[in-house]
């Protein structure tokens, strides 16, 4: 549910006037839209509330062409709701109630387990319990199937879950969390990599917001310049540029070349209102 004012209210204070706009959001659910529109072969594992928000979810993935297969819902909780407010340059303060998102445990995955085999590429972010997330990539690891995580909202990750990890996708903030080193230009992006590369993730992408994003494979590293646009609305970029991610990878693209091809949807969808509504086709980016 968003809110499009001139200003952001400060704490305690009202702000009059803006647009309203309400549509689907979700971080797992915008990166699997993201992913379907570019060209993945999606599967979404997600739980929903028993109520016209879930069946609307639902009903939008199938028109996305995505697997609603392991999609299940909860009879004692509502599907999780996003509160956004966005300013007039784009930029957004979001406060989540999970609802059912809290509740997707270890148990309620055995399904979906029972039939994933590799090659795949399993994409998981935190608005899920981080128990159920360090159970996905403990058996994904068993599986040989390649985990990325995008670790928003920002939160700890247990070194042994990172050993496991084939790619980490944090902003600045996250970045600073898990690796110690604030974040302030590419040099201490750099050094931030290779401290969590050091603790075992193959591939490190550290999101630098509109100046694109820095990449480092333990042998090569570099920085992604993002293209220029007017930023309209930023809500769910980062969904954007993980589900593009994990798109080109997927198709056996370099790290560079995935995350060039996931920096230029990122630049797409902020030049649109919206979270699931903002992501591109692959005919808009314009590229194979």
């Amino acid at each position: 549910m968003v809110i499009k004012s001139e200003r952001l209210p400060a704490p305690g204070e009202t702000v009059l006037g803006g647009t309203f706009l309400m549509n689907a959001g979700g971080k797992g659910a915008n990166q699997a839209v993201a992913a379907a529109r570019l060209g993945g072969d999606v599967t979404l594992v997600a739980r929903v509330g028993n109520d016209l928000f879930g069946t609307q979810s639902i009903e939008q993935f199938k028109k996305e062409n995505i697997n609603t297969r392991f999609i299940s819902i909860d009879k004692n909780h509502p599907s999780g709701i996003a509160l956004i407010n966005v300013d007039a340059k784009g930029e957004n303060c979001i406060t989540v109630a999970p609802g059912a998102n809290g509740q997707i445990f270890p148990q309620t995955l055995d399904s979906f387990f029972k039939e994933l085999k590799s090659p795949a590429i399993v994409l998981v972010q935190l608005e899920i319990p981080l128990a159920t997330v360090e159970y996905i990539i403990e058996e994904c690891s068993k599986r040989n199937v390649s985990v990325i995580l995008n670790p928003a909202p920002a939160t700890i990750i247990s070194e042994s879950s990172l050993r496991k990890l084939f790619a980490i996708t944090p902003n600045e903030t996250e970045s600073q969390l898990l690796s110690g080193i604030q974040i302030y230009d590419d040099e201490s992006a750099k050094k931030a990599a290779i401290v969590l590369h050091q603790k075992g993730v193959q591939k490190v992408i550290i999101t630098l917001g509109k100046r694109g994003a820095f990449w480092l494979d333990g042998k090569k590293s570099g920085i992604v310049t993002s293209p220029t646009v007017t930023a309209v609305d930023t809500t769910a970029a980062g969904d954007c540029f993980n589900g593009a991610l994990a798109v080109a990878l997927a198709e056996g693209k370099s790290l560079e070349e995935g995350v060039a091809f996931a920096c230029l949807a990122a630049s797409i969808s902020v030049t649109r209102m919206g979270a699931q509504a903002s992501m591109p086709f692959r005919k808009d980016l314009k590229v194979p």
